[in-house]
């Protein structure tokens, strides 16, 4: 696997652009390590699929026969309430308006990472053997004919919550969270495109699973690159990670809350990979992820904390999102609203959310939400936030581009 660090593979990304040659690439969260593999489409040294686009999918393993059915072993609710305590103090010292916060849970599975990889359903897909396969919903940045863009994801709910819809789109934290990503992916596309904007603002997809249905907020951002955009894809990428959807505001110490509220680094979780296919580049955020350590599977999840989180919330969030593709299910729903359909697996598998409930069952985690104190917003955090949101809104920077 030719591993590297991201300034050489930017490089190599540039040159490759800028002679119309494919190549795949991925960055890891905290840019120490990096991937590129050229003429990907007939390499055997990783596997990936890019809406519906590419190499050859790893062989069926009959040493891992199984679904794919989860045995999460989540960390206790006490030990999450800590970490976030980390990162309140933070937002309360001023130091960040939105900080994402992750944790990683062992996982008892009936498959391998292959395994796994082959029966995903997501519009990016990717699986590194012997390390982690990642089956993403989330676009990154897309570009085609000199033009960038991107889709900020922020706000999920569970659709059969009455009124479901509404409720999202009028939660003042969702909003305030949602805004403050905006407004820093607006800022970071700004940093090499003209005319950028907000092209779409909070618009809502229905995202279908076995178990359940989830409705899921996105923005569009878009704007114009000058010309030679080809030989300069490595750099852009560069300049543009990590993302902003899967870190926080502002960037640099919002990272300093997540290095000490997390305790140990990412890796590729959260970075971000894609597919210049000679012409255009497609690029996905690497979550919904699973890794191999040590002979265990773990399952990364997360989600943004702002001054107007609750421990208990964020914890049932965390948790919620442990899930692994199963069979027997269909995929549909639109893809981040593009009116794209979501890639089935090869099995005709797709999305099937875990059993959560039952884990924290075994754990303090069902006390945790249950009981757990709220935290109470802090105002004045709270209105840079939503300031945030009236600047993504209406074009103007707001706090985010601070920092």
């Amino acid at each position: 696997m030719p591993r590297t660090d991201p300034v050489t593979a930017a490089e190599e990304m540039d040159r490759l652009g800028a002679r119309g040659r494919p190549f795949v690439f991925a960055f890891d969260f905290e840019k120490t390590e990096a991937l590129i593999v050229p003429d990907p489409f007939a390499s055997d040294e990783l596997h990936f699929n890019v809406r519906g686009r590419g190499n050859a999918p790893p062989r069926p393993s009959p040493a891992a026969p199984g679904t794919g059915t989860l045995s999460p072993s989540p960390m206790s609710y006490a030990e999450y309430s800590g970490r976030f305590g980390v990162v309140r103090r933070g937002l309360l010292r001023g130091d960040s308006y939105l900080v994402n916060l992750t944790a990683r849970t062992p996982v008892g599975c009936g498959t391998d990472l292959a395994g796994i990889y082959r029966g995903a359903g997501a519009m990016y897909r990717l699986y590194v053997p012997g390390r982690f396969a990642c089956f993403s919903p989330e676009i990154f940045v897309r570009v085609e004919n000199g033009e960038i863009s991107t889709y900020p994801m922020k706000g999920t709910i569970d659709a059969s919550v009455p009124d479901a819809e509404s409720r999202i789109l009028a939660d003042p934290k969702e909003t305030a969270e949602h805004a403050t990503v905006v407004d820093l992916l607006r800022n970071d596309l700004s940093m090499f495109a003209r005319g950028v904007h907000v092209r779409r603002w909070r618009y809502v997809d229905r995202i279908r699973a076995r178990e359940r249905e989830i409705l899921q907020v996105s923005s569009e951002v878009r704007g114009s690159l000058p010309s030679g955009w080809r030989g300069r894809l490595g750099e852009i990428m560069l300049g543009l990670t990590p993302a902003g959807s899967c870190s926080g505001a502002p960037k640099e110490s919002t990272l300093r809350i997540i290095r000490e509220a997390e305790g140990i680094p990412r890796g590729y979780y959260t970075g971000v990979f894609g597919l210049f296919d000679g012409e255009s580049l497609d690029t996905g955020v690497l979550i919904r992820f699973v890794e191999e350590e040590g002979g265990r599977l773990y399952f990364r999840s997360g989600g943004g904390i702002t001054a107007m989180s609750r421990p208990e919330d964020e914890y049932r969030e965390l948790l919620e999102k442990i899930c692994l593709p199963l069979p027997d299910a269909q995929a549909h729903g639109g893809a981040m609203g593009h009116g794209e359909a979501w890639e089935t697996g090869e099995a005709g598998q797709a999305w099937a959310l875990g059993a959560p409930e039952a884990a924290a069952a075994e754990s303090d985690a069902g006390k945790g939400w249950k009981s757990g104190k709220a935290v109470q917003a802090g105002d004045a955090l709270a209105g840079k936030a939503a300031a945030a949101g009236a600047g993504a809104a209406s074009g103007r920077a707001g706090p985010a581009a601070k920092g």
